[in-house]
């Protein structure tokens, strides 16, 4: 698990089961510890809830079928289509609906009662999948020589006396450049400039609260120069179902 985006992980639990609930965060939490990641989990009681509150920021979603209100095929089917990327796990005690899945483009599914080695060979697929994706990184120096960082989990980048300050959900990174320079070098990976100091991951903006970008949950400035430019950006990132 090399790379630093795979250290942070963004799972949704859809499901109606409070115990159901527990037993997937326990396992989640065991996993975290064997395979070295960090996993930001947040549960969504059913169908219906996940819907109407649902933005494309997660990587995983672990979906139960069998809910009230809106049950979690039909849930799928609406996110999918504003979300093309996330990866779908259902989780249910009849295999017949598991099939049905696939329509959706779901990864793969579990069987109740879910065992944490069924659970845990499901998420390294998942973790394949993520790795998979990974296309753009930048070379870091670090005491230990250059390390290849990957886009995915740069929350921002600021420049502080002529260096750029690269931040992750773990660490900030420091390298010569220029922000413009490496505004360039990050084109087409979905970053932009709030103002003229800070270049944002479109990808950890988690709200905007007024004249503030939350980001890898700091406020950063948007700029009154930048902020129509900065705010279609946003708008077109999580239109599109962008990762």
């Amino acid at each position: 698990m090399g790379d630093e985006a795979l250290r942070l992980i963004r799972v949704a639990i859809v499901e109606d089961d409070p115990k159901a609930v527990e037993l997937l965060r326990s396992y989640l939490d065991r996993y975290e510890k064997s395979a070295g990641v960090t996993v930001e989990v947040t549960v969504y009681a059913d169908g219906a809830e996940a819907v109407e509150c649902y933005t494309p920021i997660y990587d995983v979603l672990l979906l139960d079928i069998e809910m009230p209100h809106l049950d979690g095929m039909s849930a799928a089917g609406r996110i999918r289509a504003v979300d093309p990327d996330v990866i779908m796990i259902f989780i249910t005690n009849m295999a017949k609906y598991a099939i049905k899945g696939y329509e959706v483009g779901a990864l793969d599914f579990v069987l109740k009662p879910v065992s944490y080695f069924a659970f845990a060979l499901k998420m390294d697929k998942v973790v394949a999948t993520l790795q998979s994706r990974e296309q753009r990184s930048l070379l870091v120096p670090t005491e230990d020589g250059m390390l290849r960082l990957s886009t995915h989990g740069i929350t921002y980048i600021e420049v502080i006396d002529h260096q750029l300050q690269i931040h992750t959900a773990g660490r900030v990174y420091t390298m010569p450049g220029t922000l413009s320079g490496m505004e360039e070098t990050l084109a087409g990976a979905n970053f932009a400039r709030c103002n003229k100091g800070y270049l944002v991951n479109l990808r950890h903006v988690a709200e905007i609260k007024g004249n503030f970008a939350v980001v890898g949950g700091e406020q950063l400035l948007i700029s009154r120069r930048r902020r129509e430019e900065f705010l279609a950006a946003v708008a077109a990132y999580y239109g599109g179902g962008g990762r």
